[in-house]
């Protein structure tokens, strides 16, 4: 076979046989279908096609090809480098960015400093904030490829490649979901004709809207209502397949943050009402099929649970540097987030742990416990769970004034905390008790705070205070980060966000 090539901004890489193989016992996919999953990481919007390729037809002809290339996503995001667990995931870097961890002052890597100051670059030599760029982007030629060949393939059972659609089509939908609202107006790409990529410029966020919305509706209708084991003709226990629930689950999120309430309401209600889904206890949350779950992630790094156990749980030793990008423990909680939890609050005593080293006491998030090495797997990533459903709904039915229906929806999820009835009476009120819910409900998980403080108008009012004390100056244009600088050069139809 000959080398493989891999092209994308940065580089030109062959990757020999002997390579390919040895990621081929790592995934235990056939050579072919890791030659195809590997062609996505060169750069959508600026190569041509590979010198030498798998023709991406090839891997929709049978079920179980067309099954592993989907299937190799999910192993890819439970990975510590893809962008989505771990230290360089999401839920640590817009932390970072936010007003909810600390970082360690040992800590060198200066990205990590660019994301805690708000001082982010895009220049020759640095491209701080652009990290999820290039691998989201590679998420996405997976599922355009995935669609342009299945929608030809006439080798897939039906309901395979049903199923199959559903999943990628919700896939593109959630990396748009993040790229939006990280990097604002992007590049919509739904081909892999490099001639239309190469030349792509920034769509507007309402264009990456639509379209999100656009999947969404697709998938929903297309995906099974029942979890599915890898074969995708069998009910399965775990949930680790997206399913019609995640796609109900994801448009709810997107109809709140457009601006669509009665959408929001009427997608989040009919999760809500299915009858499927219940609010777990506090400790039982974050476990493998909780009860709430809606779509997580199986751990995938030899003898670990999930790598944000292994980012988070600070040790006895204290937090401390990272090596490389795979072990460390280079953040604990702001004094901030910490001080937003009210008196009786038991998730402060249940998803918050602490240690003390040398007379200074770190506390740390605690949602997910395990982080022993080779212990039992008892913790899935949770991606979509049931508890944000109930803080959307309130949302929505409190911007539509219908105060009696919102505080019900809020109270649920303060009675699980151990807290009383909230005590807003009035919208402008009721909006503020559910920002500040959020806030302790949903801290470390996927970016949601630094997202909140964006799509609500805050975040000016908390960064110009927050920022400052960790060291940086706020700019308003800092709530977006930096576009691959690679990529502004290699297509002049791209255009920069305003402040880099």
């Amino acid at each position: 076979m000959k080398n493989l090539i891999i092209m994308d901004s940065q580089r030109t890489c062959k990757i020999s046989k002997t390579s390919i193989i040895g990621t081929l016992k790592i995934f235990q996919l056939s050579l072919a279908l890791i030659a195809l999953t590997y062609i996505s990481c060169k750069k959508l919007v600026d190569v041509k096609a590979p010198v030498t390729s798998v023709n991406a037809a090839n891997a929709y002809t049978t079920d179980a090809s067309a099954i592993s290339v989907v299937t190799t996503m999910y192993k890819r995001m439970s990975s510590n480098q893809e962008g989505f667990t771990g230290l360089r995931s999401i839920s640590l870097m817009t932390g970072l960015s936010a007003d909810e961890f600390t970082l360690y002052n040992g800590v060198t890597d200066l990205t990590y400093i660019a994301y805690y100051q708000n001082s982010l670059v895009a220049n020759n030599s640095q491209n701080y904030g652009s990290e999820f760029w290039s691998q989201f982007y590679n998420y996405i030629y997976v599922c355009n490829s995935a669609i342009e060949g299945m929608s030809t393939s006439s080798g897939l059972t039906p309901g395979v490649k049903q199923q199959l659609l559903g999943e990628v089509k919700f896939m593109r939908a959630f990396i748009y979901f993040y790229l939006v609202n990280m990097y604002g107006n992007v590049p919509l790409v739904v081909t892999t004709d490099w001639n239309i990529n190469s030349k792509i410029s920034n769509a507007s966020k309402e264009q990456i809207y639509q379209q999100i919305i656009s999947d969404l509706k697709d998938a929903e209708g297309l995906l099974s209502e029942n979890y599915l084991d890898g074969t995708l003709q069998n009910a399965a226990p775990d949930k680790l397949r997206p399913t019609k629930w995640a796609a109900i689950a994801m448009l709810a999120r997107v109809y709140l943050y457009n601006g669509d309430f009665s959408n929001a309401v009427s997608k989040a209600s009919a999760l809500i009402n299915s009858n499927l889904f219940s609010l777990d206890s506090l400790n039982g949350t974050f476990l493998k099929n909780s009860n709430e779950a809606i779509w997580q992630l199986q751990p995938t790094v030899s003898g670990h649970n999930t790598e944000d156990a292994w980012m988070f749980i600070i040790p006895s030793t204290g937090p401390n540097n990272i090596a490389g990008h795979s072990t460390g423990q280079p953040v604990y909680l702001s004094s901030s987030l910490l001080n937003s939890f009210e008196v009786a609050d038991q998730r402060k005593l249940s998803w918050i742990n602490n240690v003390a080293v040398n007379g200074n006491t770190y506390y740390y998030p605690y949602k997910y416990k395990s982080a022993t090495l080779n212990a039992p797997i008892t913790e899935y990533l949770m991606v979509l769970r049931l508890g944000e459903q109930y803080l959307i709904r309130a949302e929505a039915e409190a911007q539509q004034n219908k105060i009696s229906e919102s505080q019900a929806d809020l109270n649920v999820i303060r009675t699980r905390a151990g807290l009383s009835d909230t005590n807003a009476t009035n919208q402008s009120s009721l909006l503020s008790a559910i920002i500040h819910e959020r806030q302790v409900e949903l801290f470390s998980e996927w970016g949601h705070r630094w997202f909140d403080l964006k799509r609500t108008g805050n975040i000016d009012a908390v960064m110009s205070v927050v920022t400052p004390q960790k060291g940086g100056i706020w700019q308003t244009t800092d709530q977006l980060y930096p576009i691959l600088f690679a990529d502004i050069l290699r297509n002049p139809n791209l255009k920069q966000n305003t402040g880099y």
